[in-house]
């Protein structure tokens, strides 16, 4: 199995939801209290899912100066706007509608743009005109599937080799073409935080955890990265050399 070379991620294991998001959103305040004060702008960017929901409502009870904070997608299916299958529909719903973030500060992907490609590096250069450049992002959060993807980064696809790009297009992707962010730009993050429900990802997890460089997931930078597992058994999960 090859390994990263890098050092180890941090890991957390959590049996308790509210633990859980408490404790994603303890480490989102520090994150966005360094950036404020050290370049006035926390940038984040957010992937989909149901893990991450209820981090998302923790956020929403935060006292943030949400004028200086600006929200980004990982990754976004192609689908049409309101649309359940949106990760942007479940990020309003759980926080962006419920905080006073201007909407200038909301970097929603151009999914629905007529040429995917040059609209990848229109979102690019939002990145950019908040994180430099090369776009630096303060906070990125990920989860991982069973088969061991990450962002919308999946095996075989050939956006697993973008280097030259900070967001691609996709291929086709359990029914869904998509956009996301790739390698280069997730792994410059000032900090990386896995979200991950062990359940049915068992198998991925320990991949993740073990630096398994197999799979998608395990090519993320590990050094500036903590991994909180929502686990109703975590004594099973082996974390340790």
């Amino acid at each position: 199995m090859p390994r990263s070379r890098l050092s180890v991620v941090r890991v957390e294991l959590l049996a308790e939801t509210v633990a859980f998001a408490q404790r994603a959103a303890e480490i989102a305040d520090e994150a966005a209290a360094r950036a404020v004060r050290d370049r006035g702008v926390f940038t984040l960017a957010v992937s989909g899912g149901t893990t991450p929901i209820p981090f998302l409502n923790a956020l929403a009870q935060r006292d943030w100066p949400w004028d200086r904070v600006h929200v980004y997608q990982v990754d976004e299916r192609i689908a049409p706007d309101g649309d359940t299958s949106r990760n942007l529909t479940a990020l309003a719903a759980h926080l962006l509608d419920r905080v006073l973030i201007p909407p200038r500060n909301v970097h929603a992907m151009p999914v629905l743009a007529r040429d995917p490609g040059r609209a990848a590096l229109d979102y690019e250069a939002s990145i950019v005109s908040h994180a430099g450049a090369p776009p630096v992002l303060d906070l990125v959060h990920l989860g991982i599937g069973a088969d061991g993807h990450t962002a919308s980064l999946v095996p075989g696809d050939p956006a697993l080799d973008v280097r030259d790009q900070d967001v691609a297009e996709t291929g086709e992707y359990a029914g869904w073409r998509r956009m996301t962010l790739t390698f280069p730009v997730i792994n410059r993050a000032r900090e990386i935080l896995w979200l991950v429900g062990e359940a049915g990802k068992r198998a991925a997890v320990q991949q993740l955890i073990d630096g398994d460089t197999g799979i998608p997931a395990g090519r993320v930078a590990r050094e500036r990265a903590t991994l909180l597992v929502h686990a109703a058994h975590p004594s099973e999960l082996v974390v340790g050399p």
